[in-house]
């Protein structure tokens, strides 16, 4: 059995997922977004401060549903290269909780994402939201930071046979 934590980082909104996995089964757990900007309050915020928020909350869910396994969306080359740099840095930010809680992390491209949940590689949101409704049995539609999330962990169920990256032990 492994309890999955999928992460779809963002700056400004973080979606994650969790699901069990229990031989062929996958049960839904939870899913949701941490808003990095309503966490601030409206603050004039660092980017300090918003990693602070992100790798918080992915400690405070690490604690609540006892993942044993920890998988992200790899950054993607945005049009603007200062978007896909601090898309890198939310990515190093709950890469680090997930380090210190020692959990091992898992990476995969979007690309690849979509095609284990969708089946091609170019789906749009909405259609990553609809498989995600499905394949999990969900009667509400989940947001869709938190429907990518999920999908990341979906396709890690699917892809656990794969090495994953080494993780640090303890803190860093």
């Amino acid at each position: 059995m492994a309890i999955i934590l999928g992460i779809d980082p963002g700056s400004r909104m973080t979606g994650y997922g969790v699901i069990r996995q229990t031989g062929r089964q996958i049960t839904y757990l939870g899913s949701g977004c941490i808003n990095v900007v309503r966490s601030l309050k409206g603050e004039e915020a660092t980017l300090a401060d918003k990693l602070k928020v992100i790798h918080d909350g992915v400690m405070e869910l690490i604690q609540q549903f006892q993942p044993t396994e920890f998988a992200i969306e790899q950054v993607f080359m945005a049009r603007n290269p200062d978007s896909a740099l601090k898309l890198g840095q939310a990515r190093g930010a709950a890469i680090v909780a997930a380090a210190v809680a020692g959990l091992p992390v898992a990476e995969y491209a979007a690309r690849l994402v979509k095609q284990a949940v969708v089946g091609t590689g170019a789906a749009d949101k909405q259609q990553v939201q609809h498989m995600v409704m499905a394949l999990l049995k969900l009667t509400n539609k989940p947001q869709a930071d938190a429907a990518d999330a999920l999908a990341v962990a979906l396709c890690h169920a699917h892809m656990r046979r794969q090495p994953l990256l080494p993780t640090t032990r303890g803190t860093l």
